[in-house]
């Protein structure tokens, strides 16, 4: 299973992104699914998780109010609304998927399939 990141991209402090995630496979199985970011230098840390049959979300504190996980079953794809953007937002966003329970779905270890990341980039 491939999982596919779009919608980075260069954005000023403010404004807003969607970003996207479809796996390749539509009869892929999962529990739910998760975004991480990374800069370089730092670890990766999880931003939000949603289960993908069931409406549990998560996340992270630092950008809860602003940020927004959702997914679309029909399209096999999972959105991370990004609002409100500040510049230390600035990332590669990861795509996650895991199979196993929600419990400590902020937690790497959890997910089983990763993207190759899409970049965000956050002028002052």
């Amino acid at each position: 299973v491939q999982l596919v990141e779009s919608g980075g991209g260069l954005v000023q402090a403010g404004d807003s992104l969607r970003l996207s995630c479809v796996a390749s496979e539509r009869t892929f199985s999962r529990s739910y699914m998760g975004w991480f970011r990374q800069v370089p230098g730092k670890e990766r840390e999880f931003v939000a998780a949603i289960g993908w049959s069931f409406d549990n979300s998560n996340y992270a504190d630092s950008v809860k109010g602003r940020f927004t996980i959702s997914r679309d079953i029909a399209k096999n794809t999972v959105y991370l609304q990004v609002s409100s953007l500040k510049p230390e937002d600035a990332a590669v966003y990861y795509c996650a998927a895991s199979i196993r329970t929600f419990s400590n779905s902020d937690k790497q270890y959890k997910y089983d399939y990763w993207g190759q990341g899409t970049q965000v980039t956050v002028s002052s």
